[in-house]
């Protein structure tokens, strides 16, 4: 979430310099924060977006050094404050960025596995799966936890990012009273109603990552974890929803060895889980007809760039097969 801070004309580098140093940016944000600036155009007839980074920031700095006698550190990694400057062909926007880390960093994260998924996307995918909340849930292929940790969150009306920091509360304007009191008051909407919330994985490694990632969202003992190969696991209730984002070739394993596994994870739903809602997650368009299950619904998803499908099986006896 950016925060408009000036608009103004430009025709060169030091016009831009100018009309930043101009901003009172000690109003914005004190001296002892650390800054980085970043650069975006469309455009512009600028030749180098790197000196007009390097010209922006000096601006701001000197602006400091004249009101206050210093300027603030540069820090790339994991700026305090981070300015946004947007040109175009001949007019310039800046920006505070009041988020900090992009938003879909929820800050319970601890651990991850090969290609986790981003949290916004999990919960999306928990979302569209149309679990009601009070009926069974389970992760056969958790990982890290991502979409167990969605789903609880979900469960107990916990924000987005509840427990994360933000860009907000550097810069001047931030009021850590009234913040405490919104924060306060979001936790009491927890409850503790109990959670029938299930997740598993072969991978024993996988699994202490999950758990360390459940415990740093709060959920350690709301999730029940158990190690199982998804072909074997049993549904831990007669129906329920199981959401899932298994193997496929752009994060691991090869298109033979998925094509071996797809035809069993398909009976193994068919032995287990009738009376199931099963929902998986994949770039792997393969996966029905490998599946040998005919979708109830096909929802088109990004992960980042890469087109991907949650496709929806309900499971009865005797369901489904494809011939």
């Amino acid at each position: 979430m950016l925060w408009r801070v000036a608009e103004f004309d430009y025709a060169g580098e030091d016009d831009v310099y100018e009309a930043v140093q101009a901003i009172d940016w000690p109003a914005f944000f004190t001296v002892d924060r650390t800054l980085r600036v970043y650069v975006t155009a469309q455009k512009s007839p600028l030749k180098s977006l790197e000196f007009i980074t390097l010209r922006i920031k000096d601006a701001v700095c000197d602006r400091f050094r004249t009101a206050v006698g210093n300027r603030p550190s540069i820090e790339k990694a994991r700026p305090d404050v981070r300015v946004h400057a947007f040109l175009e062909a001949s007019r310039a926007t800046l920006y505070l960025d009041t988020s900090g880390e992009p938003l879909f960093k929820r800050g319970w994260r601890k651990g991850s596995v090969e290609a986790p998924l981003r949290e916004n996307l999990a919960a999306g995918i928990v979302l569209l799966s149309g679990w009601d909340r009070a009926e069974p849930l389970l992760d056969p292929m958790c990982g890290g936890g991502t979409l167990l940790v969605e789903a609880a969150a979900i469960a107990l009306g916990v924000a987005p990012g509840a427990g994360r920091a933000f860009g907000f509360e550097k810069l001047a304007a931030f009021d850590a009273a009234l913040w405490q009191r919104v924060r306060s008051a979001q936790a009491t909407t927890r409850g503790r109603s109990p959670l029938s919330i299930f997740g598993s994985d072969a991978d024993p490694a996988a699994l202490a990552i999950a758990r360390k990632n459940l415990a740093a969202a709060g959920f350690g003992e709301r999730v029940k974890l158990a190690r199982a190969d998804v072909l074997d696991r049993t549904a831990p209730a007669a129906a329920g929803v199981l959401v899932a984002n298994p193997p496929y070739g752009e994060r691991t394993g090869s298109d033979d060895a998925l094509a071996r596994f797809y035809p069993r994870l398909g009976d193994a739903l068919k032995k287990r889980f009738a009376g199931w809602r099963c929902h998986f997650f994949t770039a792997d368009l393969r996966l029905p007809k490998l599946i040998r299950l005919e979708p109830a619904r096909r929802v088109p998803l990004y992960n980042g760039a890469l087109e991907c499908r949650l496709y929806e099986f309900r499971i009865v006896a005797g369901s489904h097969r494809r011939s």
